[in-house]
């Protein structure tokens, strides 16, 4: 894929109302991504954009929330997001490299998953291939989790094909903070 971006994102200094979300959404020290400064060009989608995201922690683990984040990334292939995910939360959420690996390449079959985290990959990959989830699937998700966590899931598994189609569609370049997908 072209790592050219299609469009400028916006430049310092930003507007106080503009700021004021970074500085909100970032942790302090840390420059905006890319992915927020060029959403903030067109200040209607990236309003919208912001209401949609999903920022807050909601009703799922921080390691669920990750692992689903990470899979929906890489089977959209945005290697942009998932490399931002991966550098900002692995650490913090325990993943480790070979289950890093495996949200890439793996499937929910891999042995590196323990617990309910082979439904989370699961659940990706049906929503990600069929935009549905089997009966079984869905059985085994509401023994798991409660009805509040698992419209959280499919709503974080929806809105990350939206980042990743934004930052795939744009051409955004890798962070500098950014971790490299897995080579085959």
């Amino acid at each position: 894929m072209n790592a050219t971006p299609r469009v400028e994102p916006v430049t310092p200094p930003y507007a106080p109302d503009v700021q004021a979300v970074f500085d909100k959404i970032m942790p302090p020290g840390v420059p905006p991504l890319a992915l927020f400064t060029t959403l903030a060009r067109v200040p209607r989608i990236y309003d919208r954009f912001r209401a949609g995201s999903l920022l807050d922690r909601g009703p799922v683990s921080l390691r669920h929330r990750e692992i689903v984040i990470d899979r929906t990334c890489a089977r959209c292939g945005c290697s942009y997001e998932w490399g931002v995910h991966v550098a900002f939360f692995a650490d913090r959420v325990a993943l480790t490299p070979e289950q890093v690996r495996a949200t890439w390449r793996g499937g929910a079959d891999d042995p590196v998953w323990t617990g309910e985290e082979p439904l989370l990959i699961r659940l990706v990959d049906e929503l990600h291939d069929a935009a549905d989830i089997s009966d079984d699937l869905w059985k085994a998700l509401a023994t798991a989790f409660s009805i509040e966590q698992v419209f959280e899931l499919i709503a974080l598994v929806g809105f990350y094909h939206t980042v990743s189609f934004f930052a795939n569609g744009l051409r955004l370049g890798a962070e500098p903070v950014a971790v490299q997908p897995p080579a085959a």
